[in-house]
């Protein structure tokens, strides 16, 4: 792989323009107001911006505030294409977004790399959508300043994710992001009472409540979960809507989540 991941879904999942995309997210983001939390990791999904943008922007502005104390992300989201174990890092020393680059945490990436679980595997980074949307979010409330620790999912147990998340844990220089979303192609009222349980076990931290139909990003969702049970963290629902809140019709709706753990 090329020393730089390039975007595989702009133009589809978000804008390919610079201008309209930081207009596109800087207006979720002032359409959201806030509240007084200061999170240390947060869940949020990755649909395309017109579907699961303003669920995401929730989260991402609890971070403004943070603006000048994160210096690192540690960002975990589900292979929706390449099926492997483990978790897979990626060679790339930068990912690239319409906005700009963000350099990858090369000595982190070396660190993890001991762990058994963990290996590189451009493959599943290429063509990723799960990782890849949340960058335009972070680079326009982080800025510049931040490095990034880029991880795809695959057949792994909430264990071995949560030993991972544990060794990037960091101090408040670093934020854990999880991308996932909730429960796919259901009619809007099943939606609805799959996604509120859900959102239940990820408040609750318990990640025995949750399994791969609620939840595209279950397996790194879970890791989090017992992670931030270690860490004393508690959770909070910041919002749940699906795609027939935000997009579309109410037949076959696909869930989202936003959540901030503090």
């Amino acid at each position: 792989m090329p020393q730089i991941r390039e975007p595989a879904v702009a133009g589809l999942f978000y804008p390919d323009d610079p201008l309209l995309l930081q207009e596109q997210v800087e207006r979720m983001l002032t359409a959201d107001t806030a509240v007084a939390i200061r999170p240390k990791a947060l869940i949020v999904p990755h649909a395309g911006y017109i579907y699961s943008g303003p669920v995401a922007a929730s989260a991402y502005a609890q971070l403004l505030p943070l603006r000048d104390r994160i210096r690192r992300v540690v960002l975990l989201g589900p292979s929706h294409r390449v099926a492997f174990s483990g978790l897979a890092a990626s060679s790339a020393r930068y990912f690239s977004t319409p906005l700009g680059l963000i350099q990858v945490d090369q000595q982190a990436m070396d660190d993890i790399l001991l762990l058994p679980q963990v290996r590189v595997l451009d493959e599943a980074h290429r063509e990723e959508h799960s990782l890849e949307v949340q960058l335009p979010f972070l680079q326009t409330v982080l800025g510049a300043d931040f490095t990034l620790v880029p991880l795809v999912v695959g057949d792994a147990d909430a264990d071995d994710v949560a030993e991972v998340i544990d060794k990037l844990w960091g101090g408040p220089e670093t934020l854990l992001v999880i991308s996932s979303d909730l429960s796919h192609y259901h009619d809007y009222a099943t939606a609805r009472r799959l996604d509120n349980a859900t959102s239940q076990a990820i408040e609750q931290l318990n990640p025995l409540a949750i399994d791969h139909h609620q939840a595209c990003g279950r397996n790194p969702v879970n890791g989090l979960l017992l992670a931030a049970r270690q860490h004393h963290l508690n959770a909070t629902i910041l919002d749940v809507r699906n795609s027939g809140d935000t997009a579309g019709t109410r037949d076959r709706v696909v869930g989202y989540g936003a959540y901030a753990f503090s």
